[in-house]
């Protein structure tokens, strides 16, 4: 089901033109013509590089597509024969984009969710990250990553959002790579294993009263920023997610453009918002609800 579907949507358009032409055996992958005449596959594949050149790819299908295409031609080899050997098959491009999506887009959006939510319930935070953003940014440019290290108070507001929203409480299943002794266990080698991220997040010791939303958990006695071994939002080590630059970078860009220019109001009392998560199973969704963007 899934290889059909990357099969339909992900044929670059300017396939389009040679795959339904009676003219060319250039067909569509899988399809046997493939096998028949490499010159039409050579010239198909000029003609996509050529309709791409002098402009950004505009998106990473076309980018896969392009370098098969390239691979194509350097190695000589019919479609079919490359796609069932290649790691470009459609299986994984569907699959890759299932990734981003799941990983990438959903996570992102939730999160956002999560942080206008605890902006509205908790104003006098808000208060202050509008301060800094007047301060560094002012009103006549668009943030940029630059005016980051530059507002410690905002990005110890974002990272105390991850902190308390626990996104991903068991993290996704991982497997030893060898035999390890924890805690007098025996962990053989191969085991599949879920670490409880929530007990390193939520650890009072680290994090006085961690159940508060307080992003003074990320600022020292002079109001720097400070990081934290305990920030494990993300993971840790090798197979930790590789999303966590991307996330930081959109949360800081998404969340002072938007305190810039708009006052957040609630529609209820903010002590009658309710921050539990709706769902606190494999993630911690937030709940629905409703406010005003009131232009500054």
């Amino acid at each position: 089901m899934a290889s059909s579907y990357a099969a339909d949507v992900m044929w670059p358009r300017w396939a389009e033109q040679d795959r339904d032409s009676p003219k060319s055996n250039v067909t569509g992958p899988g399809q046997s013509e493939h096998h028949q005449d490499y010159d039409a596959q050579s010239q198909e594949a000029e003609l996509g590089k050529a309709s791409l050149r002098g402009s950004p790819i505009w998106c990473y299908v076309a980018w896969v597509w392009l370098t098969t295409a390239e691979t194509i031609l350097d190695t000589q080899k019919p479609w079919a024969n490359h796609f069932e050997q290649s790691e470009y098959s459609l299986e994984n491009l569907a699959c890759s984009i299932m990734d981003l999506i799941g990983a990438g887009t959903k996570t992102m959006s939730s999160t956002l969710r999560y942080a206008l939510l605890l902006l509205i319930k908790y104003p006098h935070v808000t208060a202050k990250v509008q301060k800094e953003i007047d301060r560094v940014i002012g009103r006549h440019r668009s943030p940029c990553m630059q005016d980051r290290s530059h507002m410690p108070y905002t990005d110890a507001m974002i990272h105390e959002v991850q902190r308390f929203i626990d996104f991903v409480p068991t993290n996704l299943p991982h497997a030893v790579t060898c035999d390890i002794k924890f805690r007098n266990y025996l962990i053989l080698k191969g085991t599949k294993v879920l670490t409880s991220l929530t007990s390193v997040l939520h650890d009072s010791k680290e994090f006085p009263n961690p159940e508060m939303f307080d992003p003074g958990h990320f600022l020292d006695e002079n109001g720097n920023f400070q990081k934290s071994d305990y920030f494990l939002t993300f993971s840790a080590g090798k197979r930790a997610c590789v999303e966590e630059g991307l996330t930081h970078m959109e949360l800081f860009l998404f969340l002072t453009t938007i305190l810039q220019n708009f006052k957040l109001k609630s529609l209820v009392q903010p002590k009658e918002i309710d921050t539990r998560p709706v769902l606190n199973g494999f993630a911690s969704l937030p709940p629905t609800y409703q406010l005003c963007f009131i232009p500054s």
